[in-house]
């Protein structure tokens, strides 16, 4: 199945800004998160379709997954 994947600020790094991927069905947001190398403790927000998701959703077909870590400052 096809799922677009969008990472934002340093998840960039190294990898890419948005991509359609394809991943077998069954495929969790978590497994997603592994593939990149992503810790889940710098994750500060998960999206699918705009909405609030966790990492235990299942993606479907043609998802939108947008992956934001945590913002610091001071």
């Amino acid at each position: 199945m096809k799922v677009t994947v969008k990472l934002f600020a340093y998840f960039r790094d190294n990898r890419f800004i948005k991509e359609d991927r394809e991943y077998q069905s069954g495929t969790k947001v978590s497994d997603v998160v592994d593939e990149q190398g992503i810790d889940p403790e710098e994750i500060g927000v998960l999206m699918i379709n705009f909405k609030h998701t966790t990492l235990d959703t299942l993606l479907q077909e043609n998802d939108q997954l947008a992956i934001f870590p945590v913002v610091g400052g001071g």
